[in-house]
């Protein structure tokens, strides 16, 4: 379980305002678009997001029934090269994404399957409640322009989510070996404050998957950024996930 971080942080640094710009430079003049095309929007990128969801809570509740290393490492793995596949072919998102979810939805399932086993129950449950406030809240904090996305901002969450990544590689070299970081996801206060840390990166990275939406309606990038900008939503809402789910069990193992 503790070698999952690397799998879900790795892709939204890879959606930059520059892949837009280089997406519509030459369909864009001004704000007059060049040639005939479609579009995307951000209420097209909102519906793909409801799609790509509905396909990861129907693989997720197969992979929580059927839970096995092989749903949750399979899902895990494939995932992350569908993802980095994305990123290098950004116009191949229209069927990547949903690959994409539904892979997820096995690793999702059978992980919070074992969270649910080795803890409690309501685990599970807390944590999907959890997740989704902290979207929430980001989306108000977001809209009411409480923290703009600037340039430097996503500088900022971008070198943090890279280090976090790193420790995540470092971690997963190490334990080959038998050898874990000290205070990643243990317990004690240490352990928590880290969990807390990554746990505010992952939530400052919906702040960018906000502004990739608007970007990308604003740049005229073509529409299959909503399906690519989507899936970036929902890498981070895993992560988000995950790392709540390991919290939580920091917590309950403190108790």
């Amino acid at each position: 379980m503790k070698r999952r971080g690397m799998f879900s942080s790795s892709s939204n640094p890879m959606f930059r305002e520059k892949t837009l710009q280089r997406a519509a430079q030459n369909t864009l003049d001004g704000d007059f678009i060049k040639v005939s095309g479609d579009r995307m929007t951000v209420s097209g990128a909102v519906n793909k997001s409801l799609i790509l969801g509905a396909i990861m809570l129907l693989t997720a509740v197969i992979g929580f029934t059927y839970a096995s290393p092989v749903l949750m490492w399979g899902g895990a793995i494939l995932g992350l090269v569908t993802v980095l596949a994305a990123s290098f072919k950004p116009e191949w998102s229209t069927f990547l994404a949903p690959l994409y979810a539904a892979l997820e939805g096995f690793f999702v399932g059978s992980i919070s399957m074992i969270y649910a086993a080795a803890f409690f129950p309501g685990i599970i449950f807390q944590a999907v409640t959890l997740t989704m406030a902290v979207f929430f809240v980001m989306l108000f904090v977001y809209k009411m322009g409480i923290i703009k996305v600037t340039g430097k901002f996503r500088s900022g969450v971008i070198m943090a989510t890279g280090a976090i990544f790193l420790v995540y590689i470092v971690n997963f070299a190490l334990s080959f070996f038998g050898i874990n970081l000290p205070f990643l996801h243990e317990g004690g206060m240490m352990g928590i404050g880290i969990s807390l840390v990554i746990i505010g990166v992952a939530s400052m990275n919906l702040l960018l998957d906000f502004d990739n939406f608007d970007k990308g309606e604003k740049f005229g990038a073509p529409a299959y950024y909503e399906w690519f900008f989507a899936m970036g939503l929902l890498v981070t809402l895993v992560w988000l996930y995950i790392e709540i789910l390991r919290l939580l069990s920091i917590l309950s193992s403190s108790d």
